[in-house]
């Protein structure tokens, strides 16, 4: 028989390194006394500081929960208390997790220059091997993949936006959703102007043109090679599709190749964090992908 307890302690000590939580000291007290001001039953006893911190801990060295207590236990000696594993696991999937780009403003100054990169990208919901595939045909089909879609500011590789769906979701009904979050990002801040869209052919279509007209943004989309003028298109993808026929100029015009930020985000993100998530329902697969995405905006600054 299991000695859960026991075995529950030894996996929390493989997570014993050191960290400091000093920075923590200044306002600690404050975050909390803000957060249980109209708290109803049950008060908090950690700020959601501190667990987002053990949120980019735990994405930043791939731990398990478990051992992401450890590390808090032994390096948070100057805390009252720590919270459990089971405690940061709840913590963390109910956090407001901010994308952690800076505004627009703080980035270029004069924001009307912004060009933004739009793309998806798949992550496995499962870190079983290539091994496992070829010998077993385990081939996990009942949970198919996730797929993230970003928009990426080209100048800084920052993620502006992240919608995560499942693999059956088209590239092209997310673009609309990605728009939207990054011009209400500001804030009470200066209106945000996007100057221009870069996006691959997946988003080739009349709703994802005619979104980019009402907000009065250049579309950088390349457009199907059998796309005709047509009365019923919208405008700017007629004027795209005549642009088109001199493929190369049209290309250097729009930067085109500047599309390919998108990418760089991508694999940063998977060499990094890993081309899986742990997590096993989908409102916490997306909590996951969220943290990852607010530590590498964060990281990207210091770099």
């Amino acid at each position: 028989m299991t000695d859960w307890p026991s075995y529950n302690r030894s996996l929390v000590r493989r997570g014993e390194i050191l960290f400091a939580h000093d920075f923590l000291d200044l306002w600690w007290d404050i975050e909390i006394e803000d957060m249980n001001e109209r708290k109803e039953g049950r008060k908090y006893r950690y700020p959601d500081s501190l667990i987002l911190v053990i949120g980019y801990i735990r994405a930043y060295l791939h731990l398990p929960y478990r051992q992401t207590e450890g590390i808090i236990k032994a390096t948070g000696k100057s805390l009252p208390s720590h919270p459990s594993y089971s405690q940061i696991s709840r913590r963390i999937n109910s956090l407001d997790i901010d994308s952690g780009s800076r505004s627009i403003s703080e980035l270029d100054g004069d924001n009307d220059d912004l060009v933004m990169a739009v793309d998806s990208t798949g992550i496995k919901v499962t870190n079983r091997g290539q091994w496992m595939h070829d010998k077993w045909d385990a081939q996990n089909k009942n949970k198919g993949y996730l797929k993230i879609h970003v928009a990426v500011n080209i100048k800084t590789k920052e993620i502006l936006a992240l919608e995560v769906t499942d693999e059956r979701v088209h590239d092209g009904k997310v673009m609309d959703k990605l728009l939207k979050h990054v011009l209400k990002s500001n804030g009470n801040g200066p209106a945000i102007k996007i100057k221009s869209v870069l996006a691959d052919g997946a988003y080739d279509s009349n709703e994802n043109f005619k979104c980019l007209e009402e907000n009065k943004i250049q579309p950088g989309i390349k457009a199907r090679k059998n796309s005709i003028v047509s009365a019923k298109n919208a405008s700017s993808r007629n004027k795209e599709v005549r642009s088109q026929k001199d493929f190369p100029r049209w290309k250097k015009k729009r930067k085109y190749g500047k599309r390919w930020m998108a990418e760089t985000a991508f694999s940063s993100l998977k060499r990094t964090y890993g081309e899986h998530v742990s997590a096993t329902r989908f409102q916490n697969m997306v909590k996951e992908m969220a943290i990852k995405v607010s530590l590498y905006n964060l990281l990207g600054r210091l770099s």
